[in-house]
């Protein structure tokens, strides 16, 4: 309520909203919220915004709501306002272009906002926009694919979603420093039921998982020959696709993307050189994005921001040796 509506997707995500096991479960009422919106007109919501909520936005607000696109358009693609007090609560909320969230929902451009849905998140307000509805299942299609190839030929449901889970934060420098290791165990423990909400569908729809919806059990026998894994390779988004090439072809062979793959689903270490594509996608974009945040947090907010992240990891390290 307190923002423009022109929203054609929005939800609150993180520790505020799903129980996390770990330290930042202690503070569920007083974690920050975080939220992602996405609007079809950028400089339009940003000019509106602008003139409701200008206390949210740092210095770039004196540059204007075409300057904030453009900053927002740089490395995901999303624009954040953070450590914004509203309603009792301390806020974040990014602000993405539909566009942009469409090509990283089927493309995997970033890994950012795509990563963010595949894990569960809460869905405040959603349009009638086709696309991004088809978007939005084919990025948990493409999750579950990438998971198959890095898992081994059986495994449990919660093997599954600890590796769906861990797809975003692969590559992240945050993971070394700002982010609580045990990150991804602490997501995916107390919400398996939540995980089970989002991908058992697709689940179903998989020749290659047994489903046991009653039992709440999944088996699965995932075909490791091959010719199993190039149709999985051959499935996956085509930023990945071009970044396992980019990793196996060496500079000046100009094979085609097809043969390339193929290779790879020949090579036993074939899970870990998705892995690797997968962690080259989310590398770059995660360090242009932390950047950014010095510009839309302004110096203030990024060293107060980063300093109860280093908490919340120092923290998560602290329980685990104790």
């Amino acid at each position: 309520a307190h923002f423009p509506q022109e929203l054609s997707l929005a939800f609150a995500y993180g520790s505020g909203v799903f129980r996390q096991a770990g330290a930042s479960a202690e503070h569920g009422e007083t974690n920050m919220l975080d939220f992602v919106f996405a609007v079809d007109d950028a400089v339009t919501w940003h000019m509106m915004n602008l003139l409701k909520n200008r206390s949210h936005y740092s210095f770039l607000k004196f540059f204007g709501p075409k300057k904030i696109t453009t900053i927002q358009r740089y490395g995901a693609g999303i624009y954040y306002n953070t450590l914004v007090p509203c309603n009792g609560r301390v806020i974040k909320y990014g602000v993405i272009s539909t566009d942009a969230l469409i090509e990283d929902l089927f493309h995997w451009k970033t890994l950012y906002v795509a990563g963010r849905l595949q894990k569960p998140v809460k869905i405040l307000a959603q349009n009638e926009n086709s696309k991004l509805q088809a978007a939005l299942v084919s990025n948990l299609k493409s999750a579950v694919t990438a998971a198959f190839l890095m898992l081994p030929e059986s495994f449990s449901e919660e093997d599954l979603y600890m590796q769906i889970a861990g797809l975003s934060y692969s590559g992240d420098f945050r993971m070394i420093i700002g982010e609580d290791k045990s990150k991804v165990q602490n997501i995916v423990k107390p919400n398996v039921g939540h995980f089970q909400k989002l991908y058992s569908s697709i689940l179903q729809d998989c020749p290659q998982v047994v489903y046991k919806h009653h039992l709440g059990r999944l088996e699965a026998s995932i075909d490791k020959s091959p010719e199993g894994q190039f149709t999985q390779l051959m499935a996956l988004p085509k930023t990945l696709q071009q970044k396992i090439t980019a990793l196996v072809n060496p500079p000046g062979k100009n094979r085609d993307v097809e043969e390339i793959l193929l290779q790879v689903a020949h090579d036993p270490e074939c899970g870990f050189v998705v892995h690797q594509g997968i962690s080259g996608i989310v590398r770059s974009s995660s360090i242009v994005q932390s950047a950014k945040t010095i510009l839309t947090a302004g110096a203030k907010k990024s060293v107060t921001y980063s300093m109860k992240k280093l908490y919340k990891m120092t923290k998560g390290g602290l329980k685990k040796t104790s």
